[in-house]
C-alpha cells in the first residue's frame, strides 16, 4: 500500500469537556459515520495552518487556541490515514455543518451518537484522561501529612493518581493505598499502583503503571481498565503504543533529586519524542504545574508531578 495520506484534525473541547463531532456526508465513504472534523494536508503544507483551514472550511469558525496531541494511523479498506488530533480549546464563531450532514457535541464518557468511524474510539478514550497526573510522595512528607494534602487536591479537582512508594514496607504500602483508593473513589478519581499489578488488584485500583524495565519485558498489555507506562525514548514509546498501553509518561524533562544521574530531555527534545506519538504523553521530571502550558505547546496530553503535586 501506498505511504498514508496526511490529515490535520481538530478535536474542539468546550469549557464542559465536550467535544465536537461531526456526521460524515452522504457524498463521502463511511456515510454517517461521526468523526472528529478535519481533512487532507495538502502537500508541502504545515499541519497547523492544514488545520485551520479545513476547520474554516467544515465549520466556518477561526481556530485561535489549538494544542498538537496524537497522531495515529489506521488503515481503512479505500485508504491509509495518518491523523494529525489537535486539541482546540478556543475558536472565533458557532461551527456549522458546512460539509457535513450534522454536528454533536458529546461528552467523551458518555457518546450517544452511532456509529464512529474506527479510527476515533482510542481517541475517546484519551480525552477521559486529565491533564495533570499526580504521583504519591508519603514516603517523604509522612503518611498522615501526605493523605491530608490528598484529600485537599482531591476535594480541588485531582483526578488521577499514581501509588509510588518505594521506602515503605509491603504491610505499610498496602494499607497506605487502600486508604487512597478510598479517598481517590469518594471524589470520582482513578488509582493506578506502581509497578506491582497483584497490589493493584488487591486493593481495587483502576490501574497498573509499568515502569520502563517492565514496558520492554512484557508480551502484552496488562489486564487492567487502565494501564500508564513510563518511557525514556521514541522506542519506548513506540513499544508502548504496539501494546496498546493508554498512556506514557515521558521524561525526565529535567534534572530530579529522585534521579540524579538521569540526563534530562529538555523541552527540545521532548517535543521531538512525544509529537507523533499515537498514545497521550506525560510530561515528567522537574515539572510544576506552570509548566502546563509549555507541555502542552511541545504535544503532551499534560504533567505527571511528584513534588509540585504537592506543593501547598
Amino acid at each position: 500500500m501506498s505511504a498514508p495520506v496526511n490529515v490535520a484534525v481538530a478535536v474542539l473541547i468546550r469549557s464542559d469537556g465536550a467535544a465536537l463531532l461531526a456526521q460524515r456526508p452522504e457524498t463521502k465513504v463511511y456515510s454517517g459515520y461521526w468523526e472528529f472534523p478535519g481533512g487532507k494536508i495538502e502537500p508541502g503544507e504545515p499541519v497547523a495552518e492544514a488545520l485551520k483551514r479545513e476547520i474554516r472550511e467544515e465549520l466556518g469558525v477561526e481556530i485561535e487556541w489549538a494544542y498538537p496531541w496524537i497522531t495515529r494511523v489506521f488503515t481503512y479498506p479505500h485508504a491509509k490515514v495518518r491523523l494529525h488530533f489537535h486539541r482546540v480549546y478556543a475558536w472565533r464563531g458557532e461551527p456549522r455543518a458546512l460539509e457535513h450532514q450534522a454536528l454533536a457535541w458529546q461528552r467523551p464518557e458518555t457518546v450517544t451518537v452511532d456509529p464512529l468511524l474506527p479510527a476515533n474510539g482510542p481517541v475517546l478514550r484519551g480525552l477521559l484522561l486529565p491533564a495533570e497526573y499526580a504521583i504519591t510522595r508519603a514516603g517523604e512528607l509522612g503518611v498522615e501529612a501526605f493523605l491530608s494534602r490528598l484529600d485537599a487536591r482531591l476535594r480541588g479537582g485531582l483526578k488521577l493518581v499514581q501509588v509510588r512508594e518505594k521506602t515503605l514496607g509491603r504491610r505499610a504500602l498496602e494499607d497506605f493505598a487502600r486508604r487512597v483508593v478510598a479517598l481517590a473513589r469518594a471524589h470520582g478519581a482513578k488509582v493506578l499502583v506502581n509497578a506491582d499489578a497483584t497490589l493493584a488488584r488487591e486493593i481495587g485500583a483502576e490501574g497498573l503503571h509499568l515502569t520502563a524495565e517492565q514496558l520492554r519485558g512484557v508480551s502484552g498489555r496488562p489486564d487492567f481498565p487502565w494501564c500508564g507506562t513510563s518511557c525514556h525514548s521514541s522506542e519506548e514509546l513506540r513499544l508502548a503504543e504496539a501494546l496498546g498501553i493508554d498512556f506514557a509518561v515521558l521524561g525526565p524533562v529535567r534534572a530530579t533529586p529522585s534521579h540524579p544521574h538521569a540526563v534530562p530531555l529538555g523541552w527540545e527534545r521532548f517535543s521531538e519524542i512525544a509529537k507523533g506519538a499515537a498514545v497521550p504523553v506525560y510530561a515528567l521530571g522537574g515539572i510544576v504545574p506552570r509548566d502546563l502550558e509549555q507541555a502542552l505547546s511541545c504535544g503532551a496530553h499534560g504533567i505527571a508531578m511528584v513534588r509540585g503535586a504537592w506543593e501547598s
